[in-house]
């Protein structure tokens, strides 16, 4: 009886283990490193990336990751400075952890995919406006495709934008719901090279984890030329993708750096 007693109660603790873990595993770790002098990427171990930039007066909070416990305590730990938080598009890997903060921004294009539940202060942005975070001016620029809603953010005086999804991280994903035409997509990448030659260097892509440096103008001529061609039906060969999201049969094309990952029913009905 001792014995069978024994073995329940191991048993038992070994479940609890196990249970702990499975609780833990839900949340990402995140790793923080600077990448210039008042600039940070947060990287969780599920591949979901935040940037934190920081002027004299306050800081902000580019994207929240997915499940990353206590992330407004990690950011406390990064800046001391108040944070703004804004979010590059509505999807769960970027605003999955806006719960931890008592407000946001963001497009009002996005609210169709936003979860429901965030009980905070929603800020809406648009094209042109502006996060003064003393000494360092970060604005909005408006790239719908990826999202109805998406944007990316420019640090003109250090030559940096935050591109979120809009332009992927390689692949850039426009076969999710609600679909943009192509063209939406060729109009946002024309805006980013004229933004490009007008002093953006450097692009940040919200999926930092895969490339783990930023992109350069080449980058978007490679997309806006591939998304030109899917257009004008001179794309290279499209492949089935391998992972089925947004959609029952996404298919993809590559041009060099770039990938794009559509919807061809909805493609060709845009052709017709």
């Amino acid at each position: 009886m001792k014995q069978l007693k024994s073995f329940t109660i191991l048993l038992l603790t070994l479940q609890c283990c196990v249970l702990s873990a499975c609780q833990f595993s839900q949340y990402a770790t995140v790793t923080t490193t600077k990448l210039e002098d008042n600039m940070w990427v947060l990287e969780g171990s599920d591949h979901t990336d935040m940037f934190l930039v920081e002027g004299t007066q306050r800081a902000l909070l580019i994207d929240t990751g997915t499940k990353i416990r206590d992330l407004d305590s990690i950011v406390s730990h990064v800046t001391r400075k108040p944070v703004m938080v804004v979010i590059t598009h509505a999807h769960n890997d970027h605003a999955g952890n806006i719960g931890y903060f008592p407000e946001i921004w963001m497009h009002p294009a996005d609210t169709v995919i936003l979860k429901r539940g965030y009980a905070g202060r929603i800020h809406f942005v648009k094209d042109g406006d502006i996060f003064d975070l003393g000494g360092t001016q970060i604005e909005v620029s408006h790239m719908p495709a990826h999202t109805p809603g998406s944007i990316v953010l420019l640090d003109r005086k250090a030559g940096n934008c935050y591109s979120g999804d809009a332009f992927g991280s390689n692949h850039v994903w426009l076969q999710l719901k609600p679909l943009s035409p192509m063209q939406t997509y060729v109009n946002s990448c024309i805006k980013m090279e004229k933004l490009m030659d007008s002093g953006i260097r450097r692009i940040y892509c919200g999926h930092y984890y895969y490339v783990k440096k930023p992109f350069d103008k080449s980058y978007i001529t490679a997309m806006r030329q591939l998304a030109e061609s899917l257009i004008n039906g001179t794309a290279p060969e499209a492949k089935p993708y391998a992972t089925k999201a947004g959609c029952e049969n996404p298919m993809f094309v590559t041009n060099g750096p770039a990938t794009i990952v559509f919807d061809p029913d909805y493609l060709n009905r845009k052709k017709e």
